[in-house]
């Protein structure tokens, strides 16, 4: 009787041990993917709600200048833009520079381009067409891969 208690006594123990050791195997996996699966949602709110609309535009010489607004409703950070990028000049024929040294947000008094706020775009190029009603092309790609293109007629 006694030798049917221990070897009960001993499946347990050894039942309790193997679900350990399964948990311990298995509990990264599954914090990894649930992480994985965060970061992807917030990565695709982020774009959902980041939206901007290119409302005016204007080139003479080598320098350009165009008007952005922020239409969505994601506050985009100072930090996100300086780590955008701008493309401008003929189309076919145009330059990528980081937007950081060229934009200027209007009436923002936080570090943050904010929904319903403009912001300024002043560049110069040597790539910009030299003829009066020459197509200049502009794109703006923000960091989080949300992209608006405009092409316009010089001045």
């Amino acid at each position: 009787m006694s030798s049917e208690s221990i070897v009960t006594a001993l499946f347990l123990i050894s039942a309790v041990v193997a679900a350990g050791v399964l948990i311990s195997a298995i509990f990264p996996a599954i914090y990894r993917t649930a992480d994985t699966f965060g970061s992807v949602s917030h990565e695709a709110d982020t774009k959902m709600r980041t939206d901007i609309k290119i409302v005016n535009t204007y080139a003479d010489g080598t320098h350009a200048k165009i008007w952005l607004k922020n239409v969505g409703s994601y506050r985009i950070s100072t930090v996100e833009l300086d780590e955008s990028d701008i493309f401008i000049g003929a189309v076919g024929d145009f330059e990528r520079k980081p937007l950081q040294s060229y934009y200027t947000l209007e009436g923002a008094s936080n570090n943050f381009w904010d929904p319903g706020e403009t912001m300024s775009i002043d560049v110069d190029s040597t790539k910009l067409p030299g003829t009066s009603g020459s197509v200049v092309y502009f794109s703006i790609v923000l960091s989080n891969g949300v992209r608006r293109s405009e092409e316009f007629t010089r001045s």
